[in-house]
């Protein structure tokens, strides 16, 4: 069982260790807190052929996940496909290229299913009755689904100018939905408040160290489905920052297991102009992360001003050689488009982001254009419509006679010989 790997968690600064318990800070530095697993004993009861044995999904990989026994929330996430993109692949002018399309993950359509899966097993674990979060959208709807499927009770903070799609996507699943005016930091700090004040489990809080570690399921799924091996570039969308840092997190405790070859890959993370605090930090070689304030962007899911991993995002893209960039709203909108016309893949805004600044880096001579490149795209297009709407032509209205849809087309009625059958 997992309790036997899990040992406890440990403050990312001093090394400070504590039980597993609801506490996401250091009490001596105020550092994060992160989970830490007994590897030798992990590596003495799974092997790559007892993962290929189980189920097709994220808890196949449980010893390496932060639970006691078996989960009880979110049993069928993950395990979403690794596409190759060939058509995409060309139009940007590289070799290989692969989608990991967490767009279609169950139940709610986006990467956030992963991380609730955690961190909702592990609320159940340590009694739990009433979980939360704080959320720019996606995080909302999925901890509102997860919640309801486990019986527990759940309230949702949001910023109050969320896209509909979003806001929907949380209040449909009966969670107690509050909107904050003001934006992500705003409501971050209140859920903080909230979580210790009632002694509620709130995920990307209290139980922050376990989420995290529900994004390493998308790196362990990359090198299972490219054939146990990693890729040499990444390139992921980041809003707090944990997704880049857990994704690299995985490849590296997979070559401890001798799963895969020794871990070569560049990590490359992607912003929105309008709230780039990490990208701006690797640019600039800041040694500190510096918020943005108001963050103004079509990309609301990115729209994180004061990122929590911030500082270790960017410190993780140097130390890999990869780099971190950020477009505006143009660049966002026109890699919707591409990738929808190329892979039949509709994204939300972080997706297109992510494309966008994979297209900027290939230019840019960053990314190798013979390597092999993932790109992680974390959410759907259906719950962004606001960001295109106005941007995609409308289709024409013509009456129901072939005259109007041949001049529609450019064609020509054919002639009455050309219509009769054969041998007339």
């Amino acid at each position: 069982m997992s309790s036997e790997f899990v040992r406890g968690l440990t403050c990312r600064l001093c090394g400070k260790q504590y039980p597993k318990e609801a506490l996401n800070f250091c009490t001596e530095d105020f550092g994060p807190l992160e989970v830490e697993y007994d590897y030798e004993a992990i590596g003495r009861a799974l092997s790559r052929e007892a993962i290929q044995r189980r189920p097709r999904t994220m808890w196949r990989y449980k010893e390496l996940l932060p639970i006691d026994g078996e989960p009880t929330v979110g049993l069928q996430v993950g395990c979403t496909p690794l596409i190759k993109a060939n058509r995409l692949a060309e139009a940007l002018g590289i070799r290989e290229l692969y989608i990991k399309n967490d767009a279609v993950n169950h139940p709610t359509l986006s990467f956030k299913d992963r991380v609730v899966a955690v961190a909702l097993s592990k609320a159940v674990e340590l009694g739990f009755d009433t979980v939360g979060c704080a959320s720019t959208g996606n995080l909302a709807g999925s901890v509102a689904a997860n919640a309801s499927a486990a019986g527990l009770n759940a309230y949702v903070l949001i910023p109050d100018n969320l896209e509909q799609g979003k806001v929907l996507g949380a209040t449909i699943y009966g969670a107690k939905v509050v909107a904050i005016k003001g934006n992500y930091d705003h409501v971050n700090r209140l859920c903080s408040q909230i979580a210790f004040r009632f002694g509620w489990g709130f995920v990307n809080v209290n139980l922050r160290p376990f989420y995290a570690e529900g994004s390493k399921s998308m790196g362990f799924e990359i090198a299972e489905d490219l054939g146990w091996r990693t890729p040499d570039h990444v390139v992921a969308p980041m809003a707090g920052g944990s997704l880049i840092g857990k994704i690299f997190k995985a490849f590296k405790e997979l070559e401890g297991l001798g799963f895969v070859d020794p871990v070569k890959t560049r990590m490359f993370g992607a912003q929105a102009t309008g709230c780039n605090p990490i990208t701006n930090t690797v640019k600039t070689d800041a040694k500190r992360v510096k918020p943005v304030r108001d963050p103004q962007t079509i990309a609301k899911s990115l729209a994180i001003g004061d990122p929590a991993d911030g500082f270790f995002a960017s410190k993780l893209m140097r130390e890999t050689g990869g780099w971190g960039e950020d477009v505006d709203d143009d660049a966002i909108v026109d890699a919707m488009k591409l990738l929808a016309e190329t892979e039949g893949i509709w994204a939300e805004t972080a997706g297109g982001v992510t494309l966008a600044v994979t297209r900027k880096l290939i230019e840019q001579g960053k990314i190798d254009r013979d390597g092999s490149t993932v790109i992680c795209i974390t959410g759907n297009g259906l719950k962004t419509q606001e960001a295109i709407i106005d941007r995609i032509p409308l289709p024409p209205v013509i009456a129901p006679n072939l005259a109007e849809f041949e001049s529609l087309v450019g064609a020509s009625t054919p002639a009455e010989s050309e219509l009769a059958p054969v041998g007339a």
